[in-house]
C-alpha cells in the first residue's frame, strides 16, 4: 500500500495542464484538487439523485470520483488536444496501463473494475461522476473568473448541451446545476 500511498502524492502537485497552456500561473489547480472537486460534487449530486428516488451505488460514486484520475501520476495530465497528437485508443491504452501500474496488487480487479467502468461509462455511477467531473471544471472555470481570468471560453463549450445519458430525473438535475454555474458566470462584471 505505502508505495502506491506514496506515488499519488504526487498529485498534489501535478499541475492540471489546461491552465498552464492557457497562460495561468503554475499552481492554479493540481490534479488532486480537481479530483476533491470531483468526489464532492460527485456525492452531492448523488445525494440529490437519492433524494428524488434514483437507485445508485454511493460508494461505487465516490470511489470512481477518487480514482479517476490516479494513472495521471504516470502519464501526466494529457490536454484534450493531445488526443489530436496521440489518438484517443493511443491514450486510452496509455491511461489504462499506467492506472493498472499505479495501482500493482492493491485489490487490482475492484479498482481497475471502478477505472474501466468510469472510461466506459458502463454505469449510473460512471455517467454521474462524468458529470461531477465537468462540473467541477465549471465550477473552477467560474472561480478563475471571478478572480480576473480571461481567454478560458472554450472551456465552457461542455456546460452547452450535456448529455450524460443519467435517465430523466439525473439529467434535469444536472442540467439544472450547469444553468446555475452558467447564470453566476453571467453575473461576474
Amino acid at each position: 500500500m505505502l508505495p502506491t500511498l506514496i506515488e499519488l502524492q504526487r498529485l498534489k502537485r501535478l499541475d492540471r495542464t489546461g491552465w498552464t497552456l492557457r497562460g495561468l500561473p503554475n499552481g492554479t489547480e493540481s490534479v488532486a484538487a480537481h479530483s476533491f472537486g470531483v468526489c464532492a460534487a460527485a456525492m452531492l449530486l448523488a445525494d440529490e439523485l437519492l433524494a428524488q428516488g434514483v437507485s445508485l451505488d454511493v460508494e461505487r460514486v465516490l470511489r470512481m470520483a477518487l480514482l479517476h484520475d490516479w494513472a495521471e501520476v504516470r502519464v501526466g495530465d494529457m490536454p484534450r488536444i493531445a488526443t489530436a497528437y496521440f489518438g484517443a485508443e493511443a491514450r486510452k491504452e496509455a491511461e489504462t496501463r499506467a492506472f493498472i501500474d499505479v495501482v500493482g496488487d492493491l485489490k487490482k480487479d475492484l479498482y481497475t473494475a471502478l477505472y474501466q467502468d468510469y472510461e466506459q461509462r458502463s454505469s449510473l455511477e460512471s455517467r454521474l461522476v462524468k458529470a461531477a467531473d465537468v462540473l467541477d471544471l465549471l465550477v473552477q472555470l467560474l472561480a478563475l473568473e471571478r478572480a480576473g481570468a480571461r481567454g478560458l471560453d472554450e472551456f465552457w463549450e461542455v456546460a452547452e448541451n450535456p448529455n450524460f445519458q443519467l435517465g430523466e430525473v439525473a439529467d434535469r438535475i444536472v442540467r439544472e446545476v450547469f444553468r446555475s454555474v452558467l447564470q453566476a458566470r453571467s453575473e461576474i462584471a
